[in-house]
């Protein structure tokens, strides 16, 4: 369904009492401040948020609230109240044309928020709730508030022993960034299903990067695979270690057993060097697992300190519900940031439930 534009509301109302003012001011100001020209700011104002006929309803009040203003000081066919009438009436013209553009330019970003939100859906479609004992929730944030489009991805494909996740952060902003997105996205499921282990998806994406795109983009990642029993084997590209929150409330990070390079940038790495060895964390009953973004680490406030998630994180990752526990954790970050997002941000959360 169509988004219209917006001109709800009463878009007249601030006009119309700005010309009140204006009437009352001339009126117990008396003949000799000239407050007449003040009436044009009435269409003016329409225009900002009315119709082309509401800004000629607001013209024809100002008009007559002119009129009225002249002859209660006496002025009416004098050369001030000509000029302030036509005033008015110039005024009103262009209100009508500032109102016409800009209500197709409403139009037009209507038109790009419903393509971006499509271009959104195709690259990251909703995530599963839950995969065999593995419940999944996800929550994108994007700085650029008319667009959910952004180089931060993630997604979750289910195998055969359970789920396999990726994560990732594209290098730079921007169309590139995005494209650069779509092909890791769909390399990534292109592959997950099927029998390749973690290090042969990630030579797939490799490949991709490598061949498809200009070879100057890389990407910080990770790759899992969450298994029915527990266990998680992560593979980390350069990214920031995820969160896992234990039963009895403990935080601590799944920091990789070696660092590796970001996907893409193989070609600087020693030759014939192996690829990074998985590092495998076991999650007990309840316990989750959290994967994000460094526009979620990396949040600051107003004094420059970044989000302590560690120190944080507990309270809202607490919450029963994996998707009320990450908009609790978007809650406490805008506390920490007074709402301000300079960067992307994505946060999938991962609870291997009690097997029955």
């Amino acid at each position: 369904m169509r988004t219209q534009a917006n001109t709800t509301g009463r878009p007249w109302a601030i006009p119309v009492a700005a010309m009140v003012v204006v009437a009352t001011a001339s009126l117990l100001a008396g003949p000799g401040f000239g407050l007449l020209p003040f009436f044009t700011a009435g269409p003016a104002l329409a225009a900002a948020r009315g119709t082309s006929r509401t800004v000629l309803g607001v013209g024809a009040f100002s008009a007559a609230l002119c009129l009225i203003s002249s002859v209660a000081d006496d002025h009416l066919g004098n050369t001030r109240t000509l000029v302030a009438l036509g005033g008015i009436i110039f005024v009103t013209a262009a209100a009508c044309y500032v109102s016409r553009v800009r209500r197709q330019a409403e139009r037009d970003l209507v038109d790009v928020r419903e393509v971006a939100e499509a271009v959104q859906d195709v690259l990251v479609p909703p995530l599963p709730a839950q995969v065999g004992p593995l419940k999944l929730a996800d929550s994108y944030l994007s700085a650029t508030k008319s667009a959910r489009v952004g180089g931060d991805l993630s997604q979750a494909v289910p195998c055969e022993h359970g789920v396999r996740v990726m994560i990732a952060d594209v290098q730079g902003k921007g169309i590139e960034a995005l494209r650069t997105a779509a092909l890791v996205l769909h390399t990534f499921r292109d592959v997950a299903r099927g029998p390749l282990g973690l290090c042969e998806i990630a030579a797939r994406i490799e490949e991709v990067l490598a061949t498809r795109t200009d070879g100057d983009r890389f990407v910080t990642g990770i790759i899992a695979e969450a298994r029915n029993d527990g266990s998680v084997d992560l593979l980390n590209y350069g990214h920031a270690a995820p969160l896992i929150r234990r039963a009895d409330g403990r935080l601590e990070l799944a920091r990789p057993a070696e660092h590796a390079l970001p996907l893409g940038l193989s070609g600087l790495a020693t030759p014939h060097a192996p690829g990074p060895a998985a590092t495998r964390v076991l999650l007990a009953p309840e316990e989750r697992i959290l994967f994000y973004t460094d526009g979620l680490s990396e949040a600051r406030d107003d004094r420059g300190e970044f989000y302590p998630l560690q120190d944080r994180a507990g309270g809202p990752l607490s919450h029963s519900g994996p998707d009320r526990a990450l908009r609790e954790l978007r809650a406490d970050v805008d506390h920490h940031t007074g709402g301000a997002s300079d960067d992307d941000s994505v946060l999938l959360l991962l609870q291997f439930e009690r097997v029955s």
